[in-house]
């Protein structure tokens, strides 16, 4: 997409870019990735280094990043049950895309840092011809 020609998305099903930030849309689910970058995690450890999410919702979004092929669970026949979660080949490789979009995000917040001003964050200083209109 970073050429000069016009593309037109008619499925977001189908654009590869619509069907990547999918997999990963909404709150908590790059986070669950990242929890699960260094390895396989139980789903107590999980939840604690994904702070503030509920058991509810941990279990639903790992079910979906599951059905995305993104994250394995791993059930194994013992007493009491023990269940692992981790990160699939696709998973990884989808999580080295949110690393660099992180280090793009941290990126910019120095960036801005320096562009905020009375007006808000971005907002023309003062004294710009275009402050104001």
């Amino acid at each position: 997409m970073g050429n000069s020609e016009v593309v037109t998305v008619t499925d977001p099903h189908t654009c590869g870019m619509g069907v990547a930030v999918g997999v990963f849309e909404g709150k908590w689910k790059s986070f669950i990735m990242w929890a699960l970058a260094d390895g396989p995690r139980r789903f107590g450890e999980t939840r604690r280094l994904v702070t503030g999410i509920s058991e509810k919702v941990l279990t639903q979004q790992l079910r979906e990043l599951q059905a995305d092929g993104v994250v394995h669970r791993e059930d194994y026949d013992e007493q009491p049950p023990r269940v692992e979660y981790s990160l699939t080949e696709q998973g990884h490789r989808l999580y080295e895309l949110l690393e660099l979009l992180s280090a793009w995000g941290q990126d910019h917040l120095t960036t801005r840092a320096g562009a905020v001003t009375d007006e808000g964050l971005g907002a023309p200083p003062s004294d710009s011809p275009t402050a104001g209109s």
